[in-house]
């Protein structure tokens, strides 16, 4: 099963409701209100842990949710606060909203803890409302509602050194030689299902991170077969080995293999052709001394602009030379961390149709929204950001909150008030 990409579902806590309640006391006539407020609901917190390195334990479990906090009490106790949920991912996870494809965050190099969703705040209870001219306030706030989000997760493997090319060319081989990793090794026609991650170690100390990217076959960046699973593995690498079988022991052309992986690299991402590359020309250790050097040669002469070096990651020969050109390579590669900048904000959510009130206080001389759309509105909305408050002021406009406003005879001046909000309206 391949487990580098999962969808799932996550949902925050919703605040615990304002309590209304009370003072009652003997010989006490009127003790006023004392309803405690509700706590706030649980986060929903990714987290990277430097134990895992797929994505293999979303595969089961698709629903995950934050604790709700509980309602406020009598007598002004104040509700518990949900717990969060954390979730643990493998460093290079990238998360997205499932519906519009768009970045939340990327969870690599210095991001390390993210809170996706926060919890709803609890309501206050009516203890908050009592004035001199309302004594004894019936009502509480509500507690805000959770936020919820279908999401899915990438894996984007972080490696300075990427290895391609087509199924059974040697690759699993060639990492186990250089590095310490185990993956699985057989002659199998089809691929390596999961990327294998391994460190050199030069003896200069100048040792570097090298990815076995499962094979890609011809269509893979149109998503044939795994092919957006395997070449987005490759979007963070720095340089790109081409592995190739010289010897043609599977019956294809190692000029035409990389000719085809090149243009899907291009075709799914144009940067990743663009790329420093280094061709390995491998199994030559099955191949007589002049064919190998004839096989090499045509390779040469087809990408002058690539270096070529010939090898077996059987027996090794050729192995140590090809590392110290790929750390030659590296040194001279600028290294700019690839970091996918965040696309989607809370503030893009749609509002459910849920239904609101515009009333004229006249006891209080201020005009009253209220409603689960505005309740939603405000916990999603950070009204102290420019880009906050320009959603705010199109959220009025565009569900005919202002028009509302407007017929009940709203001037410039008066005050407006939407739960704990209160500001004066100009047109």
């Amino acid at each position: 099963m391949f487990a580098d990409r999962a969808e799932i579902y996550i949902r925050s806590g919703k605040g615990g409701d304002g309590c209304v309640a009370f003072r009652r006391e003997l010989f006490v006539a009127a003790g006023g209100p004392n309803g405690g407020d509700g706590g706030r609901g649980g986060d929903i917190v990714f987290e990277v842990d430097e134990g895992l390195n797929t994505l293999a334990d979303f595969r089961f479990i698709r629903k995950y949710c934050a604790e709700d906090g509980e309602n406020g009490g009598t007598n002004n106790c104040t509700g518990k606060n949900g717990a969060d949920k954390v979730l643990k991912v493998p460093e290079g996870t990238v998360i997205k909203e499932k519906e519009t494809g768009m970045v939340i965050t990327d969870m690599s190099h210095t991001n390390r803890r993210e809170v996706v969703l926060r919890g709803g705040r609890g309501g206050k209870g009516n203890q908050h409302y009592a004035t001199a001219t309302m004594q004894v306030p019936k009502y509480a706030q509500p507690g805000q509602a959770a936020q919820e989000l279908n999401v899915v997760l990438e894996l984007k493997v972080i490696a300075d050194v990427g290895l391609v090319g087509f199924p059974n060319v040697g690759k699993s081989t060639f990492l186990s030689r250089v590095t310490n990793a185990k993956p699985k090794i057989a002659n199998y026609h089809f691929t390596t299902l999961n990327p294998n991650l391994g460190v050199v170690d030069m003896e200069n100390g100048n040792g570097f991170v090298i990815a076995d990217i499962p094979g890609l076959i011809e269509g893979a960046s149109e998503g044939i077969g795994l092919g957006h699973e395997f070449l987005r593995h490759i979007e963070r690498t720095r340089v790109i080995i081409h592995i190739v079988d010289v010897a043609s022991t599977e019956g294809r052309d190692p000029v035409e293999d990389i000719k085809t992986i090149n243009a899907e690299l291009a075709a799914y991402d144009p940067n990743l052709a663009n790329k420093p590359q280094i061709i390995a020309a491998n199994k030559t250790d099955v191949m007589l001394a002049e064919e190998a050097e004839e096989a090499v040669g045509r390779l040469r002469e087809a990408f002058p602009e690539i270096p070529v070096y010939s090898i077996s990651a059987v027996s090794g020969k050729g192995v140590k030379e090809l590392l110290y050109a790929v750390a030659d390579l590296l040194s001279k590669t600028k290294e700019e961390p690839i970091v996918f900048e965040r696309e989607f904000s809370l503030e893009n959510l749609t509002l459910p149709n849920e239904p609101y009130t515009v009333e004229y206080d006249s006891e209080n001389d201020m005009y009253v929204v209220e409603g689960p759309r505005i309740e939603k509105m405000l916990g999603y909305t950070n009204i102290d950001s420019e880009k906050g408050f320009e959603f705010f002021q199109n959220f009025l406009k565009n569900n005919g909150i202002l028009e509302e406003l407007e017929k009940l005879g709203i001037k410039d001046g008066d005050t407006v008030r939407m739960y704990g909000l209160q500001f004066d309206y100009y047109k």
